[in-house]
């Protein structure tokens, strides 16, 4: 049970809208973006999904559960976050079966699907070392682990690769959208940055001022842009983009 839908969600904090009576669906193993520049409302309506906020106005269904008011740990949504949330004082492994120690009793099945999820991420020789002997593309292989770990229907990434470098973010852009294929997950992954939204998804949202401005497929969404926003902050960008790596290596792609 994945399929998720957004009715009418409102935010207002001290006045202010955060986020403007939106409503979209998300697919039963669909890969969407949340694409937007910083302040357009794209966090806090993952808080909201995942149950750390509430909505002023609005419901959340999956399926046809109300989950709107459920608690976080009652939605089967997980999140990964952009500054990785490790326990500094447990290793690896314990850090992926703290969650599951809560949640099952039996410390060798937990020891067991924890051993599992860090091979599928390819952190299964590093399961006796602490959070600071990590890099930070490790630390964040660590932190997707242990929310996959419990086999939530649908994982929500908080722009999770912001404090990485480029070669880890290209690296584990692709070890992501290789973990979705092989789990069948449904993923909702914010970001800004407008290569990695279209390298990734099968959907892009495209958000301003705390409303849906275009949601369609990357191709449609290049190809048809909505309006001169979404030309500017998402085709004019890839576009340049393109003609920088022409310039500087004389290929023409």
């Amino acid at each position: 049970m994945a399929n998720l839908f957004i009715k009418n969600l409102t935010k207002v904090y001290d006045n202010r809208t955060v986020l403007n009576n939106i409503s979209f669906d998300v697919k039963d193993g669909e890969f969407l973006s949340i694409l937007g520049p910083s302040g357009c409302g794209k966090t806090t309506l993952l808080k909201i999904l995942i149950g750390i906020e509430d909505a002023t106005t609005g419901k959340i269904f999956k399926e046809d559960l109300d989950v709107t008011n459920l608690d976080s740990s009652k939605r089967g949504m997980g999140i990964v976050f952009q500054n990785y949330a490790l326990f500094p004082n447990m290793t690896v492994l314990k850090n992926v079966m703290y969650a599951l120690n809560l949640k099952i009793k039996n410390k060798e099945q937990a020891k067991k699907d924890a051993l599992k999820m860090l091979k599928l991420v390819n952190m299964e020789d590093h399961i006796h070392k602490y959070p600071h002997e990590l890099s930070g593309g490790q630390q964040q292989r660590v932190a997707i682990a242990r929310t996959l770990v419990l086999e939530p229907d649908i994982v929500l990434f908080d722009e999770p690769m912001s404090a990485l470098d480029a070669d880890n973010r290209l690296a584990l852009r692709r070890e992501i959208k290789e973990i979705q294929k092989k789990l069948k997950t449904t993923i909702i992954y914010i970001t800004h940055d407008q290569e990695e939204a279209f390298s990734l998804s099968d959907r892009v949202m495209v958000m301003k001022d705390g409303n849906i401005v275009q949601i369609d497929t990357p191709n449609r969404i290049y190809n048809h842009p909505k309006n001169e926003y979404v030309r500017n902050f998402v085709v004019s960008h890839l576009i340049e983009k393109v003609s920088s790596i022409e310039k500087c290596t004389g290929i023409d792609l």
